[in-house]
């Protein structure tokens, strides 16, 4: 029996500071949600969730994009409405003009309407969103993804020749009405053809939207089987090392007691 070693009381200390590791870590997962606390937990899994976690923001970046987008392609569009209303009631004007009952005074104040709507008509093509201009019938390419990759948006023009001769139509005379009901009903066909171009892009970006959540959602769910603790199982471990860090400072206490027994061979 010696006194100068005590093996029994290193392995308890050596065991009772693992058990207190092991609890500590237990604690800090419970407390946190996280499997990971620190990159030493798990180093693959910190990387791997770190470079999901980036993608999931660019989805999200992305997504606001077509949002913006899609916000741009409504204004587009409740404007167009509001100009086929116009255009609408441009014809009805010319067709009205013709009437060979009516007299140049008459037909005076159809052009006089005639005119205003084809200002606001005018007016409309000048019209921009947060800056960028609606009608100006450029493309713009939309970031769609967390790669960078774009949607060629095509633009509609209202300053295109086929609305700026429909709007510089005269219905005072009757041959003018004649030739003014010609370009309006032309104009009505390409605006048409536009709002349709409109309704395509935000189609597509509709669809776009749709896919990035659910990237984005597939994302956080691969990212949390990563990263988030479950709390049932973890409670199970805490409860473990928690019953080893006691039973562990009960044994070092008793194996810190037996050399006290060499006391009795001295007597």
């Amino acid at each position: 029996m010696i006194i100068n070693t005590n093996i029994s009381a290193a392995n308890s200390s050596r065991l009772l500071s693992q058990s207190s590791t092991m609890l500590q870590n237990s604690l800090a997962r419970l407390s946190s949600g996280s499997k990971i606390v620190n990159a030493s937990d798990d180093a693959a899994g910190t990387a791997v969730a770190l470079r999901m976690n980036a993608q999931i923001n660019r989805v999200q970046a992305a997504n606001d994009n077509i949002g913006g987008a899609l916000s741009f392609n409504q204004t587009q569009d409740g404007f167009l409405a509001k100009v086929g209303n116009a255009l609408d009631r441009m014809s009805e004007l010319s067709i009205a003009a013709q009437d060979v009952t009516k007299s140049s005074s008459d037909r005076s104040l159809y052009q006089q309407e005639f005119s205003q709507l084809s200002a606001y008509v005018n007016n409309v093509a000048t019209k921009d969103f947060n800056g960028v201009s609606l009608f100006g019938g450029s493309t713009l390419n939309v970031t769609i993804d967390s790669e960078g990759g774009t949607f060629n948006m095509t633009g509609v023009s209202l300053s295109a020749s086929v609305y700026t001769t429909a709007t510089s139509g005269d219905v005072s005379t009757t041959a003018g009405a004649v030739a003014a009901l010609a370009n309006v009903k032309l104009a009505i066909s390409q605006l048409a053809t536009d709002r349709a171009t409109v309704g395509a892009n935000a189609t597509r970006l509709s669809f776009t939207s749709d896919q990035l959540s659910v990237l984005k959602q597939n994302l956080q769910a691969a990212t949390s089987r990563i990263t988030d603790v479950d709390i049932a199982e973890e409670s199970t471990q805490y409860a473990k090392w928690n019953i080893l860090v006691q039973t562990g400072t009960a044994m070092l206490a008793q194996a810190n007691v037996i050399p006290q027994s060499t006391l009795k061979l001295l007597q």
